[in-house]
């Protein structure tokens, strides 16, 4: 997302934890001409949430876009979840969106301007889901998050949406949800579009969002996943997976 708003014009700034990976992509954007700059913090932490803010607009001036995109995620059986490790993902994915929208909506609102904020969900957030109750909890939580502001914050010229992706491949995502070819073939064998996502796809909705010709949208949260909740939320969907033969041997019994 950030290479593809510096291909549109845009300055950027990037935070995270870890400063090695912020300052690979600082540079890898300033070889190109792009402005960037980077301030590391934990979105976990408001302080430094505000602190990392302060930074970039020193460095840039005051972000016209907000992209939450932060994450923590990992499969475990419900009955089995220790309460460090929910905390842990409600912390980065529900705390630290509110942190960070928060931050830069108090900005926006002092200096009497707008801006637009999007952050990344999860189709579950809408349904829940088994084994990754903590993100389905904190997702959901940032779904409210998006709406409710979306209301409240239009006075102040803050648009809010979300996107809500199915897999797209990063090797962080794939090594924790599906770690292994096999399940990686079965989550395929779901999406009626017969592939995963890309992240340049992504990146092309999130731009379009973004800008200004996204304005008439406000409090939406975007499905994009190739079909694959809609795959899944149809009765009678799983007859896809029987051979064309064996669907009109049904229809003919219907008849008999």
């Amino acid at each position: 997302m950030a290479h593809r708003f510096a291909e549109l014009g845009a300055g950027i700034a990037i935070s995270g934890r870890r400063p090695e990976p912020l300052e690979a992509v600082v540079a890898e954007l300033a070889a190109k001409g792009t402005k960037a700059a980077f301030a590391p913090c934990d979105v976990r932490e408001p302080q430094q949430v505000d602190q990392a803010l302060a930074s970039i607009t020193g460095a840039l001036g005051l972000p016209d876009i907000l992209v939450n995109n932060a994450a923590g995620n990992f499969l475990c059986a419900s009955e089995d979840l220790a309460p460090k490790g929910f905390d842990i993902v409600v912390r980065i994915v529900l705390h630290g969106t509110f942190h960070c929208t928060r931050a830069i909506g108090r900005a926006w609102i002092d200096a009497k301007r707008g801006g637009s904020i999007l952050s990344i969900t999860t189709t579950y957030a809408e349904t829940g889901s088994g084994f990754v109750l903590p993100s389905a909890c904190a997702k959901a939580g940032v779904v409210a998050l998006t709406r409710s502001l979306a209301v409240e914050w239009a006075r102040h010229g803050i648009r809010l949406n979300a996107i809500s992706p199915g897999p797209i491949y990063t090797e962080g995502a794939f090594s924790r949800l599906l770690p292994s070819k096999q399940i990686e073939a079965a989550r395929m064998k779901r999406i009626p579009a017969g592939r995963f996502g890309t992240p340049e796809e992504l990146a092309d909705l999130a731009a379009f969002i973004v800008s200004d010709a996204g304005d008439w949208m406000r409090g939406e949260i975007v499905t994009f996943d190739g079909g694959e909740w809609l795959r899944g939320a149809g009765e009678f969907n799983d007859l896809l997976d029987l051979p064309k033969e064996m669907i009109e041997a049904l229809r003919g019994k219907q008849r008999e």
